[in-house]
C-alpha cells in the first residue's frame, strides 16, 4: 500500500502525471494539491476504476494530503515561456517549493521527494537546505528529476539510428549542463561525429523546442508527466522490494569534483537511493562536456543553497521583532 501525494497537481504537468498515478497497480493512495482545482481534478479521476482511491485537497488541508506520503511529487511553480531560461524561473519556484517541502518535513518526513519543478539544478539544494534546518534530511529521499533528457535521448537518437536505444543522461537538467552519453549507446558509431554533436546539441535544447512550439502556451508538460510517471513508479517499486531498479536521479554526491549535486544513474532500493552507480566508460568528448559545464552547475547549486540560508535567516530575525 503506497501513498503518493503530487504537489502542483492542477497544473500542465500535474494533471497529466496524476492521471497516470492514478492508472498505475502500485499506488493505493493518491493526494492531489494544489492552490485550486483540485478537488475538480480529483472527481474526475475518481471516476476511473483502478486500484487506488484519489483525494483533493485546497490550501488550508495540506496536511491531510501529505500525512502517511511515502512518496511526494513537486510540480508546482509556473512554466517556462518563449525566451525564458529555466533559471529564470528560480526566484518564483523557490518560493512555492521552499513551503512545500517545509510542510513535507512536518507531515511526512520520511517520504521520497520526487522534485520536477525548474530550475531542478538550484531548488534541489533549495530542498535540502529546507530539511537540514527541519532536522530530517535525507540524501537517499531527495531526488531533483531528470528522466525528460533521458526520454528525449532515447526518441532523439533512436530515430536517428533507425532503432530503440536506451541513452545515459547525466548532469544537470538545463542547457550545456545536460550531458548525453552516447558513446555508451551500442551502434552510435555508425553515425557521424557532425550528427552526433547535432544530436548532442538538440537533446540539451529540448525543452527550447517544446517552448518555442507552444508560441506562449508553456514548456513541457505531457512528456515531463510521462517521465516523471516513469520516475516515481520505479522509485514505488524499488520501495516495495524491486531490487532491479537504476534510475538516472539528480543527487547529492561526489561523482564530480565541485559539484554537490549531479544527475548519474543510481540504484534505488527500499530506502530510496541505495548506490550512486556512477558515470561508467565515458569518451574524452563526454568528459571535457563535463569539465566545461561543471562551473556553471556548481553556480547553480550555490545559487540554491545561498537563497535557501539567506531565506531562513530573514525568518529567524523577523522571528525576532
Amino acid at each position: 500500500m503506497v501513498k503518493v501525494a503530487v504537489l502542483g497537481a492542477g497544473g500542465g504537468i500535474g494533471q497529466p502525471l496524476s492521471l497516470l498515478l492514478k492508472l498505475s497497480p502500485h499506488v493505493s493512495t493518491l493526494a492531489l494539491y494544489d492552490i485550486r482545482g483540485t478537488k475538480g481534478v480529483s472527481a474526475d479521476l475518481s471516476h476511473i476504476p483502478s486500484a487506488s482511491t484519489v483525494t483533493g485537497h485546497l490550501p488550508g488541508t495540506l496536511p491531510e494530503c501529505l500525512a502517511g506520503s511515502d512518496v511526494v511529487v513537486i510540480p508546482a511553480g509556473v512554466p517556462r515561456k518563449p525566451g525564458m531560461s529555466r533559471d529564470d524561473l528560480f526566484g518564483v519556484n523557490a518560493a512555492i517549493v521552499k513551503g512545500l517541502v517545509e510542510a513535507v518535513a512536518s507531515h511526512c518526513p520520511g517520504a521520497v521527494i520526487c522534485l520536477i519543478s525548474n530550475p531542478v539544478n538550484s531548488l534541489v539544494p533549495v530542498c535540502k537546505e529546507v530539511l537540514v534546518r527541519r532536522g530530517c534530511y535525507d540524501p537517499s529521499k531527495l531526488c531533483g528529476v531528470t528522466y525528460l533528457d533521458v526520454c528525449r535521448a532515447n526518441t532523439f537518437v533512436g530515430e536517428a539510428m533507425g532503432d530503440d536505444v536506451s541513452v545515459n543522461v547525466v548532469g544537470g537538467h538545463s542547457g550545456n549542463t545536460i550531458v548525453p552519453l552516447l558513446s555508451q549507446t551500442p551502434g552510435i558509431s555508425s553515425l557521424s561525429q557532425s550528427k552526433v554533436d547535432a544530436l548532442v546539441e538538440r537533446i540539451r535544447k529540448g525543452g527550447d523546442e517544446v517552448v518555442s512550439a507552444k508560441e506562449g502556451g508553456g514548456s513541457a508538460t505531457l512528456s515531463m508527466a510521462h517521465a516523471g510517471f516513469v520516475f516515481v513508479e520505479n522509485v514505488i517499486k524499488a520501495l516495495g522490494g524491486d531490487k532491479d531498479v537504476v534510475m538516472p536521479a539528480y543527487t547529492e554526491c561526489d561523482v564530480v569534483d565541485g559539484c554537490s549535486f549531479f544527475a548519474v544513474p543510481c540504484r534505488f532500493g527500499k530506502g530510496g537511493v541505495e548506490e550512486v552507480v556512477g558515470l561508467g566508460e565515458i569518451s574524452d568528448g563526454e568528459r571535457g562536456m563535463i569539465e566545461d559545464m561543471k562551473g556553471a552547475l556548481a553556480s547553480q547549486i550555490e545559487k540554491g543553497r545561498a537563497w535557501a540560508i539567506d531565506a531562513s535567516a530573514n525568518e529567524d530575525g523577523q522571528g525576532k521583532i
